[in-house]
């Protein structure tokens, strides 16, 4: 059965093509969405193409609600999105597929059951598909080259869908075993090459060291240093004085 997620339901009007269907399946899968209507496919259904595109995320095209009609699809909804590139004669609010998703949002968790309709491959949804509709998704694409295949519209709208649901980082840095550098930990790098650059005569003439040390050490404070990055390059310096030594 279904996961128990509140979500929208992705209606796939007429498809086409079994290997769309599938790639709209594992796409779904991949952002957590499990409600698939299929409506009046081409090819019939089930349909093995399909199930071989779909990979690991089968069990959505199982669990797949088929529909004969447009009508008995949403006959169940309280709010229908119309996905759609090309402009249309109709009048409706038109929402980015982020906004979309956010009132999408809004209303499931109001306990309304909204749908998302995505068109079939050769022409997208017809202007009688998009009547139904109380909204309309428009994806800014280019102009001169609109069409999305099917697989990639709903994995777009998928992936908005997520982001209202998980708070997505813009940025993570992966430390990998190691953990950020404390103040102290910086503190002590600096001052273990201060030392070792007065001994070897870097800050010169002597007017200008006060002045070089706090650039040098303002160049250390900007660095997002891990420990293990301070660890290596104390290494370093202690490398480079035993080699000195050596020499001399």
């Amino acid at each position: 059965m279904p996961s128990d997620t509140p979500q929208p339901a992705f209606v796939l009007v007429r498809p086409q093509m079994g290997e769309n269907i599938g790639a709209a399946a594992r796409a779904m899968w991949n952002f957590g969405l499990d409600r698939m209507r299929i409506v009046a496919p081409r090819d019939g259904w089930p349909n093995p193409k399909a199930v071989a595109m779909a990979s690991g995320a089968g069990r959505l095209l199982d669990e797949a609600r088929l529909a004969g009609d447009l009508a008995s699809a949403l006959e169940d909804c309280d709010f229908v999105f119309a996905t759609t590139a090309r402009p249309r004669e109709l009048t409706k609010p038109v929402y980015s597929p982020e906004a979309a998703m956010k009132l999408a949002a809004e209303k499931i968790a109001a306990g309304q059951k909204v749908a998302v309709m995505f068109g079939p491959e050769r022409a997208g949804l017809e202007n009688e598909d998009i009547a139904r509709a109380n909204a309309i998704i428009s994806v800014p694409v280019n102009p001169e080259f609109a069409s999305l295949n099917l697989g990639q519209c709903v994995l777009l709208t998928a992936y908005e869908w997520r982001r209202q649901m998980a708070e997505v980082a813009p940025v993570v840095t992966d430390l990998g075993k190691s953990d950020w550098a404390s103040y102290a930990d910086v503190d002590a790098l600096v001052n273990h090459y201060e030392d070792r650059l007065d001994e070897a005569g870097f800050f010169f003439p002597p007017d200008k060291a006060p002045s070089m040390k706090t650039v040098f050490r303002n160049m250390f404070s900007r660095m997002p240093l891990t420990r293990a990055d301070v660890q290596m390059l104390h290494g370093v310096m202690r490398q480079m004085v035993r080699w000195k030594e050596k020499r001399d």
